[in-house]
């Protein structure tokens, strides 16, 4: 059965509905969320400052988006707790109004979009910044710090410290698609359940990216571990078998195929 989440993102990759995409994952964390509900609260903050930016009063253009988020809203970057799941998950940073770069900065382009301003997510490594291009202007914009605006140095420096010396790329200032940012997204909330052994929070996480990206066997494969280490071997087997199907020349072959047969060796055990 096709879930909700699967739905929204089957379709091309400039029609995905990005705010309920995140909603619909959340609702793995948090069965009983309305994702309509916070949709039309992103409505809602929207309808505020439609007014200032479609008579342009606002100057840069994301001057009322920023005075909105940061000043009256009170949204921050979680600077003391940067590994807390519920910063990954959208409906949790509306809430308690912090979050992760991503989060925060998918809040800002969903408010952004729906009063028309031409912002773009800027997946710099190590950091998530958006993107404004505006009457042949580009500005950077930090939602994690408030929204303060960057110049390509700055965010350079930024990338420097946030991987501890990796030199940016210009290319890594352009436009990321939609379909990138939750896989980045999903990456991150993955990282941090595998990192804190949360294997059955993680399952969930590793199906919606296979949802996502279903181009990228590396997901199936690692799903397949992830139920090797549950427990759950049957299902191990079969999709580490579909890794193998969806990528035949696989460099982890050896590795992965000890592990079907230690599943194997541990369902021969139980019955």
């Amino acid at each position: 059965m096709t879930s909700d989440f699967a739905t929204v993102v089957s379709v091309p990759d400039d029609q995905i509905d990005l705010a309920r995409a995140a909603l619909l994952f959340a609702r793995d964390a948090y069965p009983d969320l309305d994702p309509d509900a916070y949709l039309g609260q992103l409505d809602a903050w929207a309808d505020a400052i439609r007014p200032a930016i479609e008579s342009r009063q606002s100057d840069p253009p994301f001057e009322r988006l920023n005075d909105l988020l940061f000043d009256q809203l009170g949204f921050r970057g979680n600077q003391i707790d940067y590994y807390d799941p519920r910063n990954s998950y959208l409906n949790q940073v509306v809430d308690r109004r912090t979050g992760l770069p991503i989060t925060l900065s998918a809040i800002y382009l969903e408010i952004g979009w729906r009063v028309g301003l031409p912002l773009s997510g800027v997946g710099l490594p190590g950091h998530f910044i958006v993107r404004c291009d505006f009457d042949d202007r580009v500005w950077f914009i930090d939602p994690f710090h408030r929204g303060d605006v960057l110049s390509e140095g700055d965010c350079a420096r930024l990338a420097l410290k946030a991987t501890g010396g990796l030199v940016l790329r210009r290319a890594s200032l352009e436009p990321i698609s939609r379909r990138q940012i939750l896989v980045r997204m999903l990456n991150n909330l993955r990282a941090v359940y595998t990192q804190r052994e949360m294997l059955a929070e993680a399952q969930p996480v590793t199906e919606r990216l296979i949802e996502t990206d279903p181009a990228a066997p590396g997901y199936v494969r690692d799903l397949g571990l992830i139920h090797f280490q549950l427990g759950a071997y049957r299902q191990a087997i079969d999709l580490l078998e579909a890794y193998f199907a969806l990528e035949p020349g696989a460099h982890d072959t050896q590795d992965v195929r000890q592990v079907i047969n230690a599943a194997r060796t541990e369902m021969t055990r139980w019955n």
